[in-house]
C-alpha cells in the first residue's frame, strides 16, 4: 500500500495518521475501522465477485466505500495496519454455530504485535457485533469489553477458544496464513446452500451508541442499554434509502436471492 492507498484508507474510516505503533493506536483503529466499514454480504445477493486480491479489497472498501466479510474486512484491516508499522498475521477460526464448529478457515482473524511491547492482541473488525476493541491474546482471564465480556482458553492443538458473554464464538489456530489460503473457503461461503450467508443479506455496523442493521427488508436499531426497536422496509425505495443513508452504500438495485 502506498501513501496515497494509507491516506485514503484512513479517510475512509475518519481515522488521523497515528504518531505510533502502539496499542492505544490499534485500538482507535479497530473502533474506527467497525464504526465506518459495515459487515454486509451484499456481493453475494447481487451477483458481484468477490475477490481476495490486495488491490481489489482497497478498491471495494476504500474506492467503493462499501463493506464486507470477514475475509474482506480483516484480509483489507491487516495491509492498513501493516502499512502503519505493525507486525500482523492471519490466522484461521472455526466458527461455532450451535451444534458444534464450522469448517476449518472458516472465519480469519487478525494476531497483532504493536511496537510498544505490551504483547500480541487479538483484532477483528470481520465478525459483526462482536468486541469493539481489540483482546489480548495471551491473556486467559475474562476481558471486558464494550461489545461483552471476552475470555479466551487453551484448547486441543495449541488452537485459542474465543467466548463472549460465556458462550463459544470461535476456536482459532496459532499458524499463520496468506490471504490466498482463505480462498477456497470464500467461494464456499458464497456459493454453498448450507452457507448462512447465502441464505439472506446482511448489513451491519457498529454506532455511537450501539448497533444498526439492515437484515433482508427489516432496518433493526439496537442501543448500547439494550432497547431493540425493528423496522419493515415495504419498498425497495425505502431499502436502498437506507443502505445510503445509513451505511453510506449506494446501490441500483436491491440485492436478491436470485443474484446467486
Amino acid at each position: 500500500m502506498d501513501d496515497d492507498a494509507l491516506t485514503a484508507y484512513l479517510d475512509r474510516i475518519a481515522a488521523g495518521r497515528p504518531p505510533g505503533v502502539d496499542a492505544d493506536a490499534l485500538r482507535a483503529l479497530h473502533l474506527a475501522h467497525l464504526v465506518a466499514v459495515p459487515f454486509e454480504n451484499l456481493s453475494i445477493h447481487l451477483g458481484e465477485p468477490i475477490s481476495l486480491d490486495e488491490a481489489a479489497l482497497l478498491e471495494k472498501l476504500v474506492t467503493r466505500r462499501r463493506g464486507g466479510f470477514c475475509y474482506e474486512l480483516n484480509g483489507a484491516f491487516a495491509l492498513l495496519l501493516r502499512a502503519l508499522g505493525y507486525r500482523v498475521r492471519l490466522v484461521p477460526a472455526r466458527v461455532w454455530d450451535g451444534g458444534g464448529l464450522g469448517p476449518p478457515f472458516d472465519h480469519l482473524a487478525l494476531l497483532v504485535d504493536p511496537a510498544d511491547g505490551t504483547g500480541t492482541w487479538l483484532a477483528d473488525v470481520g465478525f459483526g457485533a462482536h468486541s469493539h476493541f481489540p483482546l489480548r491474546f495471551d491473556a486467559r482471564g475474562e476481558q471486558a469489553d464494550p461489545g461483552g465480556r471476552f475470555t479466551m482458553r487453551d484448547a486441543a492443538d495449541g488452537d485459542v477458544d474465543v467466548s463472549k458473554d460465556g458462550r463459544p464464538e470461535y476456536r482459532l489456530e496459532r499458524r499463520e496464513r496468506a490471504l490466498a489460503d482463505f480462498v477456497p473457503t470464500c467461494w464456499w461461503q458464497r456459493t454453498s446452500p448450507e452457507s448462512h450467508f447465502t441464505r439472506g443479506t446482511v448489513c451491519t455496523r457498529l454506532t455511537e451508541d450501539g448497533r444498526i442493521t439492515l437484515a433482508d427488508r427489516t432496518l433493526i436499531r439496537t442501543t448500547a442499554g439494550g432497547a431493540r426497536d425493528e423496522e419493515r422496509l415495504a419498498t425497495d425505495d425505502a431499502i436502498l434509502a437506507a443502505y445510503h443513508d445509513h451505511f453510506g452504500i449506494t446501490l441500483d438495485r436491491v440485492p436478491s436471492l436470485a443474484a446467486r
